[in-house]
């Protein structure tokens, strides 16, 4: 029976190595060898039994990890920092496989962050097209006004483009402290975007959580802990992303 063909970079980002995109690049730019050959096109089909090097290290096909982490404020969405600042890797030195995070939570940003060496499942979980909804809870400076809700709801122009329809639940309004809680799931992942969502309406974000991540949530774990997904889970988030394509 004839070897199954792959694309190279699938294979790459199925290892564990790095994600699908960065495979690309890290092809193209020439730091990929299949059997002692450098191979620079994109979409080059490899055999299980070819022999795969990624910048002179060959490819290993490590058990996947599949991990749910409640990520502290202060801390980079990274595997490394060149600041020496605390990284999400740092909270598994036990692990031996090297697993990275999925999409990002900025500094300030707490909350529920996946980490796998699973390159797919990352891709699944991160592309637009997907579109899993990501939920947070927020503390802002002023009052979130009902026609800001709704503006919201049907989107809103930013500088990258227009924002896909959120949902948005304001939860609670301080007039002392002139406040808002509000709760807002949206299907995107943009940069820093539900804080650039609210300053579109002149409110600062003062505190800022994910609290949902498709169907998973933090019940249970605290800031700093984390858990393993079960293969009911993964399956699960694998097919919510599938049939949303």
């Amino acid at each position: 029976m004839a070897e199954q063909l792959d694309r190279l970079q699938k294979v790459i980002a199925r290892s564990g190595v790095t994600s699908r995109r960065k495979a690309e690049g890290l092809i193209e730019e020439g730091r990929v060898t299949v059997n002692g050959e450098v191979v620079k096109t994109l979409g080059t089909k490899v055999r299980p039994s070819d022999r795969i090097e990624v910048e002179g290290i060959p490819l290993e096909n490590p058990d996947k990890v599949y991990i749910l982490f409640h990520k502290p404020t202060k801390v980079i969405t990274s595997v490394s920092d060149d600041k020496g600042r605390t990284v999400v890797t740092d909270y598994f030195p036990q692990l031996k496989e090297r697993i990275f995070p999925v999409g990002r939570l900025d500094y300030e940003t707490s909350g529920l962050l996946l980490l796998t060496n699973d390159g797919e499942f990352a891709n699944q979980m991160t592309h637009p097209r997907y579109k899993i909804k990501k939920k947070y809870v927020a503390k802002l400076k002023g009052y979130l006004l009902r026609e800001e809700v709704k503006q919201l709801e049907k989107g809103i122009m930013l500088d990258d483009g227009k924002t896909a329809p959120a949902q948005v639940k304001v939860k609670s309004q301080d007039r002392d402290k002139n406040s808002t809680l509000v709760e807002i799931t949206i299907s995107e992942g943009r940069n820093r975007q539900v804080r650039r969502m609210f300053a579109h309406f002149g409110h600062e974000v003062v505190k800022l959580s994910r609290i949902e991540y498709g169907p998973l949530n933090l019940k249970g774990i605290n800031a700093g802990d984390a858990r393993e997904l079960s293969p009911h889970e993964v399956k699960m988030m694998r097919n919510m992303a599938q049939n949303q394509s």
